[in-house]
């Protein structure tokens, strides 16, 4: 008995797990993580977590012994074995103990790549290493803890996006404000003005008066064009959103062309002033403009960036069927949302499919598509989604 107490966490899972006759897909839709996660950890290939550890003691009637398990073997990993793990938090220590570059500008290196790649990576798939890198760099940082505020800050923003992408609101929020608080601590303007404008446009459920507070605060903080642009942006969708729409159109008029080609989540791509325009002119139903806008941005964004890509197409069926032309613009969503990939399907995207279907008025709700275009809205696969692959950074929606 003894012995099986020493086990490590990932043994002592699957034998609970198989003492409770349940599979490892039933288990995984008990505890809310992706059951090609949990093999893996029962396997010892990753690690788990405290989270993970605390829902399965719950549903496995384990009474803590997984929770101890999982902290008996942490101790003996001090650092995550994820994205690098301890071999990765060693290289940082040499970097910051002989290297010429700066630990700060390592690790500001480290989140400029992944804010290039954001919209590349499925938001779910990303965040385990967003989270792991984090822990590695709080544990890391010593005496340098002031230096790396920044991409602390950029970390935590990165994280808040990659949650309310996969529809955990209320866990971003926390991260929000971690991020809010972390970036005015490092006195950078540029990320506490971006950590401002993201939250603008990445959250859909909270009081509009406070994000427009936040809208104005982020474009008094922006100290690049680029910062700027993002503020504008978020205040030009925002006021779109509230129904004010002579402050719509200013701010979208004051929008520079792209200054970034990178499209990195902090910078300003050339396809988000047409992109930006384009939601702008549609939400307030200026169908004429927004189609230029449209037909500029469809052009300019990325293939490989598919969400933006499909949020601009229902953009564009929302046009269409306020327009009169109703058969083509469901069709047109219905594509977009059937044909793009589970793992790119978020809350914003959801948003932008609902308005297509409330742009449906009269004797037209009575069409069939309709009533099939109703159904698929209601799927939204983001919904119980593992967040990562077991990441517990957004631990829930509590």
């Amino acid at each position: 008995m003894a012995e099986t107490a020493l086990e490590p966490f990932g043994v002592q899972l699957r034998r609970c797990r198989q003492a409770a006759a349940l599979s490892l897909r039933q288990l995984a839709t008990r505890v809310g993580y992706d059951h090609s996660y949990l093999s893996q950890v029962e396997r010892g290939r990753r690690p788990g977590s405290a989270h993970l550890a605390h829902l399965c003691d719950r549903e496995l009637a384990g009474a803590g012994t997984l929770t101890q398990a999982f902290q008996r073997d942490r101790q003996a990993r001090p650092l995550p074995a994820v994205h690098g793990g301890p071999l990765e938090a060693v290289r940082h220590g040499v970097i910051e103990a002989f290297a010429q570059s700066s630990v700060g500008a390592e690790w500001s290196t480290v989140t400029a790549a992944y804010a290039s790649s954001f919209s590349l990576t499925p938001a779910a798939d990303l965040l385990p290493e967003l989270t792991a890198d984090l822990e590695i760099l709080h544990r890391t940082a010593g005496s340098d803890a002031a230096e790396l505020a920044v991409p602390a800050a950029e970390f935590a923003v990165l994280i808040a996006l990659a949650l309310s992408s996969s529809g955990r609101s209320r866990a971003a929020e926390r991260w929000w404000r971690t991020g809010r608080a972390t970036a005015d601590r490092s006195g950078s303007g540029r990320i506490a003005s971006q950590a401002r404008s993201w939250q603008v446009i990445g959250t859909t459920d909270a009081d509009g008066a406070e994000l427009l507070e936040l809208g104005v605060e982020a474009l008094t903080l922006a100290e690049h064009p680029r910062d700027q642009a993002r503020a504008l942006a978020a205040q030009a969708r925002l006021l779109a959103v509230l129904g004010r729409p002579e402050e719509a159109r200013q701010a979208v008029r004051l929008l520079p062309d792209g200054i970034d080609s990178s499209g990195s989540v902090f910078g300003w791509a050339a396809y988000e002033p047409p992109s930006v325009e384009s939601f702008v002119h549609t939400v307030l139903g200026d169908t004429g403009p927004a189609y230029v806008a449209l037909d500029r941005a469809l052009g300019l964004c990325p293939a490989e960036r598919p969400r933006e890509g499909a949020e601009l197409r229902l953009l564009l069926a929302e046009c269409l069927v306020l327009d009169g032309d109703v058969s083509t613009g469901l069709a047109m969503a219905m594509a977009t949302l059937v044909e793009l990939e589970d793992q790119w399907h978020s809350p914003g995207l959801y948003d932008a499919g609902g308005r297509v279907l409330a742009a449906v008025q009269g004797k037209e709700l009575t069409r069939p598509a309709v009533r099939d275009y109703r159904e698929l809205l209601r799927r939204r696969p983001f919904a119980g989604r593992s967040v990562g692959s077991g990441s517990s950074a957004g631990d829930g929606q509590g």
